[in-house]
């Protein structure tokens, strides 16, 4: 049994392609705000730019429909809520020594490596979003082992497993605590949440976008989300789109 917040409403399902897509269908049959779409294993699961997410039984899956009834901009800054919620989430279940941090554009790294993704998928007529998914995997009784940067999982840092129900309960409820601290306040406090636990602000970094790398310091986050990439001539970037590797100094 999991315990939701106010609101919410959970289709618990065995084996889905991807629980955004899953998401997707029933918001556009309809689905109400609070939808949420919980899935024991993803034969489709994917991450940004359509890359494929590993999804064996074990971890977590799980996309809430919104329909938070804001422009497009605003609506996207619900990546940022979701982030921050599933980092203080994770904080909790994890011993205090553990580090959590936010690495941009949508990971959530434990003492370096990565544990979770999230997604964020929308729809709208003219510049209202009639509804915005945001998908959320993160690794919990295992994690991927031929990837080209490091990763792990809850129980493999945990003094004694953790239960999926335990993940998904306190990770919606910091959603939904974050998401309506954004309705009344706005992306302020978001925005200071993460930048708290921003991974490698201040540091060198590579910016990997489509056509080229760029190297320079981690600046800031704007309040639209954006990357605040300053080059070495001193000039700063905003970079909206792109993979980030963060660097060592030195």
């Amino acid at each position: 049994m999991v315990s939701l917040p106010d609101g919410c409403t959970l289709v618990e399902l065995g084996s889905v392609g991807s629980t955004n897509d899953e998401a997707r269908t029933r918001a556009l049959s309809g689905a109400v705000d609070g939808t949420v779409i919980w899935a024991r294993e993803q034969t489709a699961g994917r991450g940004r730019r359509g890359r494929a997410w590993s999804s064996p039984v074990g971890n977590l899956y799980t996309s809430t429909v919104m329909r938070p009834g804001r422009p497009a901009a605003e609506a996207s800054q619900l990546s940022l809520v979701a982030a921050v919620a599933l980092a203080e989430a994770l904080a909790e279940l994890l011993p205090k020594s553990t580090e959590i941090s936010c690495k941009w554009p949508n990971d959530i790294l434990v003492n370096g490596a990565k544990t979770a993704g999230i997604l964020l998928e929308s729809s709208g007529d003219g510049e209202m979003v009639s509804w915005v998914i945001v998908g959320c995997g993160v690794n919990v009784g295992s994690h991927p082992s031929d990837t080209n940067y490091a990763a792990t999982d809850l129980n493999a840092l945990s003094k004694s497993p953790i239960a999926l129900e335990s993940v998904l309960e306190l990770f919606l409820e910091k959603l939904f605590m974050w998401r309506n601290r954004w309705f009344a306040e706005g992306i302020a406090p978001v925005r200071c949440a993460w930048i708290e636990r921003a991974a490698g602000l201040g540091g060198p970094i590579v910016v990997r976008l489509p056509n080229q790398e760029i190297s320079g310091c981690f600046k800031d986050m704007d309040v639209d989300g954006a990357l605040v990439l300053e080059l070495p001539n001193g000039e700063c970037r905003r970079i909206t789109a792109g993979d980030v590797f963060l660097q060592k100094a030195g």
